[in-house]
């Protein structure tokens, strides 16, 4: 959106959303910008949509509802919505009517306005598939007593931040290499402000990320570690927090191969690295009063002659050497480098690592939250709190000890996979906990079932966005 203002009145308005929760609906209100006479099929339900042209036709009223106080974490999804079905409409302006709600609803509104400008077909070279809105620069005015122009930049930046690295999980893995995703670093610290650095093959050779280098050997896209850095301009005691990210970005499971059925979504594997390079970009963007370090362990898994094998024994960043039973456990091989390297380089505050890392995750919790696991419960309780509050929900499960045999090797200090079809994302969780130098503050997100999948807005499974905004408002909670 090109313009966020605040309006003191409605009179150069053509196309004015008119949002309202359920049962709260003001027929007074909308009669008096339509001039219709008597109550429209309306109640307020949760991305209910009624489109009422003004009796002199110069305005086009968009009634939208936001549903009960259960929508309150998802309303920016009733913005989305309005804008997916109704835009076609919006060639120059809008209007958001807010006058009646609170402030955090400009938040919800301008956030799911801008996520629907989202574009899954980026690679069709039809022109006709192209819709107007998303690529004009539509302006956006407010009319509303509770405006704050800070505020609504902010959720114009962390719904442009969302929208791309959407746009990253969604690109196909013969485009998205391991390079590609550390030029994408690079080019965001550039414009936003951090600093980044690039581990290619010799120097992860040099380094001895072991793991990584395993995990990438079957590939002709060579493994990439990215190191990102962002520091507030002013010198302050800042806490500082790494986040370490999955981007294995295209898995085929290696020798132990996937079922050919849905291989094709693997292009998605790098959810947990786009969460953190989207989160890098927004902490920038935002300025925000935190040290954050970013490492993102960049390798694809393909099988070829030099592909890793099931029975192999690598070593790692960390020095523990690791039994490989299954090639497709590849996700903690690479995060077991980047969690310790993380900790080893920095020495953080805190650490919160992102992986699709298990269909076990899946299997627990759907597609509705993420598998959280920590030995911290300040970091939990918050992280908790936050998920509900932002609608990417997150959920504990343990980290009993009772699991350490799973991870018993004869022949190696660890194995990457207990070879039991049980307890699967509780056991990798156990696995990364081998590497965190017994860290006090490491939590770990298994996003599997939320970084991709069904959609209202397309016909495909595609990427949610999902992170960005959890770990955001998590790190202002820390200062």
């Amino acid at each position: 959106m090109k313009v966020i203002k605040a309006v003191e009145d409605l009179n150069s308005a053509k196309h004015i959303i008119l949002p309202f929760a359920q049962d709260t609906v003001d027929f007074e209100l909308i009669s008096q910008i339509t001039g219709i006479q008597g109550k429209p099929d309306f109640q307020g339900k949760f991305k209910q949509i009624n489109t009422l042209p003004s009796v002199d036709g110069t305005k086009v009223l968009y009634l939208v509802g936001l549903g009960t106080g259960k929508h309150l974490s998802e309303r920016h999804e009733a913005f989305r919505w309005i804008s997916h079905k109704r835009n076609r409409a919006w060639q120059d302006h809008i209007t958001l009517y807010l006058d009646h709600l609170e402030e955090d609803d400009l938040y919800a509104a301008i956030y799911g306005l801008v996520l629907s400008k989202y574009d899954l077909g980026a690679y069709k070279t039809d022109d006709k598939t192209k819709n107007a809105f998303l690529n004009a620069e539509v302006e956006c005015f407010v009319y509303s007593r509770h405006f704050n122009e800070e505020l609504a930049l902010e959720a114009r930046a962390a719904a442009r931040t969302v929208n791309a690295i959407k746009a990253l999980v969604d690109a196909p893995a013969n485009i998205k290499t391991p390079e590609y995703l550390a030029n994408w670093a690079v080019d965001s610290a550039k414009r936003f402000g951090f600093s980044t650095k690039v581990f290619d093959k010799e120097m992860l050779e040099q380094g001895g990320f072991q793991a990584l280098l395993a995990v990438g050997q079957g590939s002709r896209f060579e493994p990439r570690l990215i190191q990102m850095e962002y520091k507030p301009e002013t010198d302050g005691d800042y806490p500082t927090l790494a986040l370490v990210g999955k981007g294995i970005t295209f898995d085929t499971g290696g020798l132990s191969i996937k079922p050919s059925d849905n291989m094709h979504h693997m292009k998605s594997d790098m959810g947990g690295a786009a969460a953190v390079l989207g989160t890098m970009e927004l902490v920038a963007k935002l300025k925000l009063p935190i040290h954050l370090i970013g490492v993102v362990a960049s390798a694809e898994n393909a099988v070829d002659a030099n592909s890793l094998k099931p029975g192999d024994i690598i070593n790692s960043y960390s020095g523990k050497t690791i039994e490989v039973i299954d090639t497709d456990a590849e996700g903690r091989l690479v995060l077991a480098d980047a969690i310790n390297y993380a900790i080893k380089e920095f020495n953080p505050d805190k650490v919160i690592d992102l992986a699709t890392l298990t269909g076990s995750a899946i299997g627990t919790l759907g597609y509705t939250a993420a598998a959280m696991f920590s030995n911290n419960e300040d970091m939990t309780d918050a992280l908790l709190d936050i998920g509900y509050e932002t609608h990417e929900r997150v959920w504990q499960l343990p980290l009993f000890d009772d699991f350490k045999s799973d991870l018993h090797s004869d022949v190696a200090d660890v194995r990457n996979y207990s070879g039991k079809p049980i307890a699967g994302a509780i056991t990798a969780a156990k696995f990364l906990e081998v590497f965190t130098e017994d860290h006090p503050a490491w939590l770990h997100l298994d996003i599997a079932g939320v970084a991709f999948g069904s959609s209202s807005y397309a016909k495909m499974q595609c990427a949610t966005g999902y992170g960005v905004r959890l770990l955001t408002e998590y790190i202002k909670s820390l200062s």
